[in-house]
């Protein structure tokens, strides 16, 4: 019974972890890392830059950043970091188009004696726009030492409502923290 419960959370696991809507992409490596860095400092908390039109979700996104750097053992350090961390957004308005099936389930009603349905009478074109958000978060990792980009990551996704977009946000300061660490691990 117990292995069977095992097996069951993995297979939950595995397809939520799967189902994720947010890429990354790592830009603009200047420098290798040379060492592991132990302190850092995030620049937009300090000077006060917010890179969200709306602050509360600026602050939610420097919290989340500076949560997961420190739990990866790095100290925040306001006088002398040894890696400064600056992120921007790109939030852009989109639409969609989307093409509702005039014939559901019946495939083109081949075999429907009654060939009626009351929902598409005289409907020829079934097309809506949907409005949805492509959010960038930007974060550029540099070295103030050597005065270089050490990486930047950008996480994509996309949002359609004030509440996926905070959590489409979070999860990308989790996953961008977490190309970091990959980064600096391997090499």
């Amino acid at each position: 019974m117990q292995k069977a419960t095992l097996i069951f959370l993995s297979l939950v696991t595995m397809f939520l972890s799967s189902c994720s809507s947010i890429e990354l992409f790592k830009e603009r490596t200047e420098v290798k890392p040379y060492k592991e860095y132990t302190s850092f400092v995030i620049v937009n908390k300090e000077i006060g830059v917010k890179s969200f039109s709306d602050e509360l979700l600026d602050a939610k996104v420097s919290n989340e950043i500076e949560i997961k750097m420190k739990e990866l053992g790095l100290i925040y350090d306001r006088e002398s970091p040894e890696l400064v961390i600056r992120y921007s957004s790109n939030e852009e308005p989109r639409q969609r188009e989307i093409y509702n099936n005039q014939y559901p389930m019946w495939g083109m009603r081949v075999w429907d004696p009654w060939m009626f349905d009351p929902r598409f009478m005289g409907r020829q074109n079934m097309t809506s726009t949907k409005n949805y958000e492509l959010l960038q978060l930007i974060v550029d990792y540099i070295d103030p030492k050597q005065d270089k980009m050490l990486m930047t990551i950008t996480a994509v996704s996309e949002a359609s409502g004030t509440k996926s977009k905070n959590k489409n946000l979070i999860k990308s300061a989790r996953k961008v923290v977490g190309a970091y660490k990959d980064h600096v691990k391997a090499n």
